[in-house]
């Protein structure tokens, strides 16, 4: 790949886990009315046909990874764990006592911070007191992150007898240097333990997350991590580009300098590199930045055009509700979006009121519901067309117009009403979807938002 192609795209846009992306959320128009308006619109839609997903914000860690970007509290003092779990399970209960039935949970995702950071008896509790209130879907899919310094077989074991059958180990890279610039030390030993305990157990999708682009991280260090991993063969992966967003309040990325960052083409040789070596093992590129075997479930959903993309990531199926619990979290009902205090002092003193903790979210206009519907497409297919007139809109001409470029460097075709995105164009995807994102280009940020697209 071309040095100016990679300089040419490589600007800061959004790695578009929904649209409008937050920061063109319309936060003055909505309230929470309006949100339980939506809510119960969606529950009684889809409820009994798909079932509804649940994202579990779990957000304490003993010590800080400084290439996280994600709402985390640091602490060694465990017990916070067991008030935690109370408030998350009351806000379910405030939840359910809105529904006119009982829920039925398609898909549970326990996300952090470090969800096992909590005990294996906290995670039972808090599991068991969310069905105190729901059903399980006949065909569920339960997933946690486990931290391979801290996840134990009992975790493992607890979890997978409450339902859990995936599981991703946070990797990044196994490079010493890597490790210590983002204060994450993990020997290949923890990981390998970890992933030999879960298929032991009976797992069917275990994933590892890795990083490129991260401080002092070279084109040898990307190699040797891939060769590790392949000889553990996962199910999936996720191959991330670390995302440097230094100036977001509470961020932990410190510790290395920008010009310690591997920068546009050497960056994109790490995942070249990468890209190729996992194809050569049998790992089939999955939308944008994950990879699986034929034999796992998010393959499969690809494959049939059934991939989704929300605040969890990818998933393999989709529910048009998800509902975020615990302290920052994003809820989703298709028509609005959600979110919880990101504040634990916050988030609980909602709750002492017997109020849903939610501070901010949006409403989706028409004209959101449609842009939606093609970002998500290219995300999760490649592909988006309009020759269903719904999709159809009318700055449709001047998005088309803004492609041609993008089209003419082979990154996009564009024929019969339809987008297809290359071979060449998939690490763009983020590029291409900025084309149809109206509310970025109508109000370009006057800050730094986002991170870099390559």
């Amino acid at each position: 790949m071309s040095v100016s192609i990679v300089q040419k795209y490589n600007v800061p846009g959004p790695r578009y886990t929904s649209y409008p992306t937050v920061p063109y959320w319309e936060e003055e128009n909505f309230h929470l009315e309006d949100w339980k308006r939506t809510l119960l619109q969606s529950f009684k839609e889809s409820n009994n046909t798909e079932g509804i997903s649940l994202y579990i914000h779990l957000p304490f860690c003993e010590s800080l990874c400084t290439f996280c970007g994600c709402n985390k509290r640091i602490t060694k003092r465990h017990e916070v764990e067991d008030p935690y779990i109370t408030a998350v399970i009351k806000e379910w209960k405030l939840y359910c006592d809105l529904f006119p039935r009982k829920p039925i949970i398609k898909e549970i995702h326990l996300g952090g911070g470090t969800p096992t950071f909590f005990s294996p008896e906290n995670l039972e509790r808090l599991i068991n007191g969310i069905f105190q209130y729901a059903t399980k879907a006949e065909e569920h899919e339960f997933s946690f992150e486990g931290h391979p310094n801290n996840t134990t077989k009992q975790h493992l074991q607890k979890l997978y007898d409450l339902g859990f059958r995936r599981v991703s180990f946070g990797v990044q890279d196994y490079a010493s240097n890597v490790q210590e610039a983002i204060h994450r030390i993990q020997p290949f030993h923890n990981v390998a333990k970890v992933t030999f305990w879960a298929k032991e157990i009976g797992y069917t999708s275990i994933g590892h997350d890795l990083i490129f682009g991260l401080p002092f991280q070279t084109l040898s260090d990307v190699k040797d991590t891939i060769d590790k991993t392949k000889s553990l063969f996962p199910d999936r992966l996720a191959f991330y580009s670390y995302a440097h967003v230094p100036w977001i309040k509470g961020n932990g990325q410190r510790g290395f300098k920008d010009e310690d960052l591997p920068k546009d083409d050497e960056k994109r040789k790490l995942y070249e590199e990468g890209k190729k070596q996992l194809a050569q093992n049998g790992y089939h590129e999955i939308g944008m930045d994950h990879f699986a075997l034929e034999n796992d479930s998010m393959y499969t959903s690809f494959k049939e055009g059934k991939l989704h993309r929300n605040f969890m990531g990818y998933t393999a199926s989709k529910t048009q509700l998800m509902i975020g619990l615990g302290v920052s979290s994003i809820s989703d009902s298709w028509y609005s979006f959600a979110q919880n205090e990101k504040t634990i002092e916050d988030y609980y003193t909602h709750l002492a009121d017997n109020q849903l903790p939610i501070f901010r979210g949006h409403v989706l206009t028409s004209e959101d519901l449609i842009i939606r519907r093609h970002i998500l497409n290219l995300m999760c297919q490649f592909t988006t067309s309009w020759k269903d007139k719904t999709l159809d809109f009318p700055e449709l001409t001047s998005v088309l117009t803004s492609l041609e470029e993008m089209r003419e460097d082979g990154l996009l075709t564009i024929q019969d009403e339809t987008i297809t995105v290359t071979e060449k164009g998939k690490p763009f995807v983020r590029n291409i979807c900025m084309a149809f994102d109206l509310r970025l280009i109508r109000k370009a940020p006057e800050t730094k938002l986002f991170s870099m697209t390559i």
